[in-house]
């Protein structure tokens, strides 16, 4: 599971409590690796126990204070070893190829609504991703830490042109597809014979 080396990494870049993390991850790390607040509460607790973090000592310690928490260098050995791991790609699980194809025995009816919603979400995600390199990184990065986090948001600019670029060929197709009738059954291709009411289906060879 990737979520502890996600909240090690974003505790080195600072030193934050539970909920400043679950914020950061809202606004940075959340857009490739999505966590719940419960999911990062307890890794944290999980780290602090394998002592890979630590909570920070308080110089008033307060009651309901919130703790902020550090990485320890064995935190940081462990981060180490991780990004030097190899690990395979993970195989795509998408339910609109998979409704895609199903709709391909039953009929695409009510999937062009569907396909036109999905491409505006991608279409403002990639937007929103455009904009956060025209603030951020108006010019190639020199630093090999800002080098990587660019090339981390490159990676989710060009998945979101992929995705807009096929979502708006596939609402083209589907557009020109006709859809199931009122019985489920699609309408006879243009220039076939309809079958006669009441005639027997033909004979499976």
């Amino acid at each position: 599971m990737s979520l502890p080396y996600a909240i090690l990494t974003a505790l080195l870049e600072k030193p934050s409590s539970g909920l400043e993390l679950t914020r950061r991850f809202d606004k940075s790390i959340g857009y490739f690796w999505s966590a719940t607040h419960q999911q990062i509460y307890r890794e944290l607790g999980k780290l602090e126990a394998a002592g890979l973090i630590r909570a920070l000592p308080s110089a008033q310690p307060t009651r309901g204070q919130k703790k902020e928490y550090e990485v320890l260098p064995a935190g940081r050995d462990e981060l180490t070893a991780w990004v030097a791991r190899t690990e395979d790609p993970k195989q795509i699980r998408d339910p609109l190829l998979l409704r895609m194809r199903a709709a391909g025995v039953v009929g695409p009816q009510g999937l062009k609504a569907e396909l036109r919603r999905h491409l505006g979400l991608h279409q403002a995600q990639l937007a929103e991703y455009t904009g956060i390199e025209g603030r951020h990184f108006p010019v190639v990065p020199d630093a090999v830490e800002d080098r990587l986090r660019h090339l981390v948001l490159r990676g989710g600019i060009q998945l979101e042109t992929f995705w807009t670029a096929w979502l708006t060929e596939a609402l083209a197709a589907v557009e020109q597809m006709p859809e199931a009738d009122e019985d489920g059954a699609a309408p006879p291709e243009r220039g076939a014979a309809a079958p006669e009411r009441g005639a027997a289906p033909p004979a499976r060879t």
